[in-house]
């Protein structure tokens, strides 16, 4: 998508209004109210083979991982973690644009969801394919880029002066510096004192 193509690092707002969040025991990921906190930032790295799958860093420097762990046991959606590499394809999801909002696919097909409800379900994350309707909105997020790409143009080397750019420049009458104000104030005041002593 575009807008993950522009930025270096993004929120994901879930349908409750929360943040995905990256917890200080660099493995849980869950949802928070506080979208300054340095934990909802992600720096999203594309792949090399794809720039249409991206990676998702948090803060710590680890990547948000679909793992194959089941969030509870008997219940479906599975654990979405933090975690320090990517040999596979688990850190690996796609976005996909759903009108003005985004939804975050593993390879395997499920979607990043942002659960509900009663605990331990409230803020918590998984991955899943909703199969209910009241569940469907769950799994789109809200993308506010806050850190943009800067494509920097390649400023272009000095050259030579050539024999006769400098005899036109050594030909053109001395003009004086431009004086900053302080510098105008200054050099009056230093007029003023050097007038009082001839006086």
């Amino acid at each position: 998508m575009e807008l993950f193509h522009k930025a270096k690092a993004v929120l994901l707002r879930s349908n409750h209004d929360k943040y995905l969040t990256a917890e200080e025991d660099e493995e849980s990921v869950t949802q928070a109210r506080n979208g300054a906190s340095r934990n909802t930032r992600w720096t999203v790295e594309f792949l090399e083979t794809n720039d249409y799958i991206i990676r998702l860093k948090s803060c710590y420097g680890k990547y948000l991982m679909a793992s194959d762990m089941s969030f509870l046991l008997g219940m479906t959606g599975h654990k979405v973690i933090q975690t320090a590499g990517f040999e596979d394809s688990s850190v690996e999801w796609e976005p996909i644009r759903e009108g003005n909002q985004v939804k975050l696919r593993t390879r395997q097909g499920n979607f990043l969801r942002a659960n509900g409800g009663i605990p331990p379900w409230r803020n918590s994350v998984t991955h899943d394919v909703p199969n209910i309707t009241a569940t469907q909105d769950w799994i789109l997020w809200d993308v506010d880029a806050v850190e943009i790409q800067l494509l920097q143009s390649p400023q272009p080397k000095p050259s030579a002066p050539s024999e006769s750019q400098s005899s036109s420049e050594s030909n053109q009458p001395f003009k004086s510096p431009n004086f900053g104000r302080q510098d105008q104030v200054s050099f009056l005041l230093l007029g003023c004192v050097m007038n009082w002593i001839d006086f």
